[in-house]
């Protein structure tokens, strides 16, 4: 592998070397502290060796071959003390011209050793092949230098110091200069002229560290609090907004289990069961998770009311989570206005709504008053908007019930064939009128034929199921022009489910997921013609979440829609026992009260008739 020593530098100046463009460029971390520690251990060993000979072993010439001359000595103590200086001082930000600078002392320290003490028979020659060997790595003009000196030794060597030189001589002092410069060639060349593929991995890089900075840039604007965690449930990564949140800085959260940092209470104040965290389902199921019910305990004990989104990162594997905290205490303060400004305004205007009902009602009753068919006519179109006026108003009321937690469930046993048997019936004029076929289908045969159906049992309250049940059959006589409306009621050991299919006009298929949200309502040409508020299939979803089941709708758009409810089933058994135990409760509760009636009934049988009508 070639060594990676280099880096282009941010200026791009160039030089001519031979020819070519060499570009001057910036050690890499690692090679700026190998040369500087190579540097300084090779001085010390020179200047180390210096005090040897002449302290301990008190050779005073060249016949020891530790003898190290005065010179180099003097040498070896600067580039010790440059080597270390640049070692401890750019550790972490190399320069290419301060590691040149100790590569080319520690060089000039052992060329003047090497010929103080034999030249090429010094007994340091080795010395040379590590300072011919590396100087490749500083570009090709350092190369050449480093060529151009050798070179120049041994001619002087040759042609007039030792021109009585035998051919084996003169071949060793070739071979000792110019090989570990061919070999610093072949070692760095690969590096200086592979310029095309380090710029796609320098363009990649610096793509990457842009990529990086802009990920930090909007993690750490973004206003609500996020937080990485490992697969471990470590905490990899908090923002800004995540560390005003929980009062936990960076340098102490990062690192940390979650569980000391992020501590999340019920509405009564309770720390939460670590099976029902959100971010504990996240981790073991890797699937989203989202619970916007709980409040968060920060550092100081301060609660806060958080929405809180569990995200995996990866699909596949566990391998972390990603965690969002939003601050919804405001939006829910403001929701809870909302919704009391409802209830009040629909209570109040209920009674007077009702007053209308009435007095219309008395209006159009021929027994209590006398009009013309005209004005009968306007009477019923204004008793009919009353009337749904009323119902927005009860609507109103029920959705500020369910989102107050205030809605109320009183179950009771319940047959479901039978009671939605009722249902269907007291809607049958109603689809007669439109000329439209209603089935009712329990177990998928026709409720007229004789047969013998299972008996479904649940435990639920009957009038919100009513409410349920026969909102879904009139929306499925509302919205068919022509055809049926099927009710069916099929089931298992666990649940029952009760279809209402109709084939009306259907639901797009962008409009399905959104059709239990709160005053939506599908917006098109066959639609605009039906009146409503969007109220209806939103309050179906609470009053059967409600009583613990589920609402679905499947759809095709054109050809009609199937509504299902599919409710936790009780076995025949145990509906007969909770059935008579409910019996003896209600028996119970009614003593009190015909006993409290009691004397009043005694009191009362003396009395008079009153005369007056």
């Amino acid at each position: 592998m070639t060594p990676k020593a280099l880096k282009p530098h941010n200026n791009h100046e160039n030089h001519e070397v031979g020819g070519g463009i060499t570009p001057i460029r910036e050690l890499s971390p690692f090679w700026y502290k190998r040369i500087c520690e190579l540097a300084l251990l090779v001085s010390t060993i020179i200047f180390g060796l210096y005090f040897i000979s002449r302290f301990l072993l008190n050779s005073h010439g060249s016949q020891s071959g530790l003898f190290v001359p005065e010179p180099a000595m003097w040498l070896s103590a600067v580039s010790a003390i440059l080597s270390a200086v640049l070692l401890f001082l750019r550790r972490h930000k190399p320069s290419y011209w301060l590691g040149l600078a100790a590569f080319m002392v520690t060089s000039i320290t052992i060329g003047t050793l090497i010929i103080l003490t034999g030249g090429i028979n010094s007994p340091f020659i080795a010395l040379w092949l590590m300072v011919a060997v590396l100087s490749g790595m500083f570009g090709n003009w350092v190369l050449l230098l480093i060529f151009v000196i050798a070179n120049a030794y041994v001619g002087y060597q040759l042609i007039f110091a030792s021109p009585t030189l035998n051919t084996e001589a003169i071949v060793r002092m070739l071979l000792i200069a110019e090989a570990p410069i061919i070999d610093s060639f072949v070692i760095w060349h690969k590096e200086s002229t592979n310029n095309s593929e380090k710029k796609a991995y320098q363009a990649l890089e610096a793509q990457l560290s842009q990529v990086a900075t802009k990920s930090e840039i909007v993690i750490n604007s973004i206003a609500d609090g996020v937080l990485a965690l490992n697969a471990q449930g470590q905490i990899e990564l908090i923002n800004p907004a995540a560390q005003n949140l929980l009062g936990w800085p960076k340098q102490d959260a990062i690192g940390l289990d979650y569980k000391s940092v992020i501590k999340l209470v019920n509405s009564n104040g309770q720390q939460i069961v670590e099976d029902l965290s959100p971010i504990k389902q996240g981790m073991l199921s890797n699937k989203p998770a989202t619970n916007d019910s709980l409040s968060l305990l920060t550092k100081t004990g301060k609660k806060v009311l958080v929405s809180v989104t569990v995200s995996p990162v990866s699909d596949q594997t566990r391998s972390g989570v990603i965690v969002v905290f939003r601050d919804i205490t405001h939006e829910r303060e403001q929701e809870r206005q909302r919704a009391e400004f409802i209830s009040t305004a629909s209570h109040e205007m209920r009674t007077p709504v009702a007053a209308m009902e009435g007095y219309l009602g008395l209006a159009m009753n021929p027994q209590t008053a006398t009009i013309d068919d005209k004005a009968r006519s306007y009477l019923q179109k204004a008793y009919e908007s009353t009337h749904h006026l009323g119902r927005l108003f009860q609507d109103l009321l029920t959705v500020s019930k369910a989102e107050d937690s205030r809605l109320m469930t009183r179950p009771a046993i319940i047959d479901v064939t039978n009671f939605t048997r009722e249902i269907v019936d007291s809607l049958a004029q109603k689809a007669k009128d439109k000329s439209i076929g209603l089935v009712f289908a329990p177990g998928g045969v026709s409720g007229t034929a004789k047969h013998i159906q299972p008996a479904f049992y649940i435990h639920a309250d009957p009038n919100q199921l009513r409410e349920v049940f026969g909102n879904m059959i009139d929306n499925a006589i509302k919205y068919t022009r022509q055809g049926t409306v099927t009710v069916g009621i099929k089931g298992d050991d666990s649940n029952v489910e009760v279809d209402v299919t109709d084939t009306g006009i259907g639901i797009p298929p962008e409009d399905v997921s959104h059709l239990f949200q709160k005053f939506y309502r599908v917006d098109n040409s066959d639609t605009r013609e039906i009146g409503g508020t969007g109220l209806g299939l939103y309050i179906c979803r609470r009053l059967i979440e409600a009583n613990n089941g589920h609402i679905g709708v499947v759809s095709t758009f054109g050809k009609g829609s199937t509504f299902t409810v599919k409710l936790p089933r009780i076995p025949n058994d145990q509906a007969t026992n909770i059935a008579v135990q409910e019996a003896a409760q209600q028996t119970a509760q009614a003593i009190p009260l015909a006993s409290q009636s009691q004397p009043t009934t005694a009191a009362s049988i003396g009395a008079k008739p009153n005369a007056q009508p």
